[in-house]
């Protein structure tokens, strides 16, 4: 690395893409390998997760974690309830995150790096960045992908998923003092590419809670798929809205990035891997890697490396 390069702000942008977001981690590791250390991390969603476990020295950790994860441990972070206003489990979600991203009493501050990540205002449909308080707040406020989570309550405002206003959070990264913006997109070839319907749903017997659970199941039949026919189906209730999700979040990148284009733009193929399909970590962390390996003379040519 050149004299020059080490005076350079590197920021790294951590886009939004549900389980897709395990490629971060091999995309973190990949650069690391290369000596590429971020001064700035910012993250959507996913992104805001995995970041906030880097610079709070927990990645490995996560890492291990989510190569060890099964179908059935990933649909016990769902649940059932009758509030309708989200389907996981808080409290397990809670334990994860203290226990593989941050404890409660850790804060932006007090982090070694800088860090921050976008939520979105349900209200007023501004972005909201966490640049500072305590990091598993600014992280459960970034993932709270509507459907799914319930909306968050901070200073007053409902706060959801900043993937709807802000997917790859270059903007936060140049705000923050990144001379070099190095983004990873999780959606750029996902669009129309995901809307199969599995054929076989598991379903439970209790006939209160039936219509609960089948709405349930239809968010969660990723996790149980069985094998397909070529007979033409329409999109399931969950293909639906991860298809719709899917269009808004990429058309939404593409305009950003046009008015905000980052200096290095990573984009792991990743259009096999489902919005819910958690347990398929090493398939995207493997791509991750391999992604920051087929843009390294790029990435040499922007930062002025040499390859190890």
């Amino acid at each position: 690395m050149t004299n020059s390069t080490k005076k350079l702000t590197i920021g790294l942008a951590l886009g939004s893409g549900s389980a897709r977001g395990w490629s971060h981690i091999g995309v973190i590791n990949a650069l690391a390998e290369h000596g590429i250390i971020p001064d700035i991390v910012c993250g959507t969603s996913i992104g805001a997760l995995v970041g906030a476990s880097q610079v709070s020295n927990n990645l490995k950790k996560l890492e291990q974690w989510a190569c060890s994860l099964t179908k059935f441990e990933t649909a016990k972070f769902l649940e059932i309830n009758t509030s309708l206003n989200g389907f996981v489990n808080k409290d397990r979600l809670h334990n994860f995150l203290n226990q593989y991203v941050a404890n409660d009493q850790i804060t932006i501050e007090g982090l070694s790096k800088l860090y921050a990540s976008v939520a979105t205002d349900l209200e007023s449909g501004r972005e909201e960045w966490f640049t500072k308080g305590p990091i598993v707040e600014a992280v459960w406020a970034s993932i709270s992908l509507p459907g799914l989570f319930p909306a968050i309550r901070n200073n007053d405002k409902w706060l959801v998923d900043g993937g709807l206003v802000n997917p790859v959070p270059i903007s936060v990264c140049r705000a923050l003092g990144a001379d070099i913006v190095i983004a990873v997109n999780l959606n750029g070839d996902i669009v129309g590419k995901h809307l199969n319907k599995p054929k076989e749903v598991i379903r439970h017997d209790d006939s209160v809670a039936q219509k609960l659970t089948d709405l349930v199941m239809e968010y969660t039949s990723p996790l149980f798929s069985a094998s397909q026919n070529d007979r033409p189906e329409p999109p399931s209730l969950f293909d639906a809205i991860a298809g719709s999700v899917n269009i808004t979040q990429d058309r939404i990148t593409r305009s950003r990035m046009a008015g905000d284009p980052p200096d290095i733009l990573l984009t792991p193929k990743l259009s096999h891997i489902g919005l819910l399909e958690f347990y398929r970590a090493q398939e995207a962390i493997k791509e991750g890697e391999e992604c920051v390996h087929r843009m390294l003379p790029e990435i040499k040519h922007i930062l002025d490396l040499e390859l190890l």
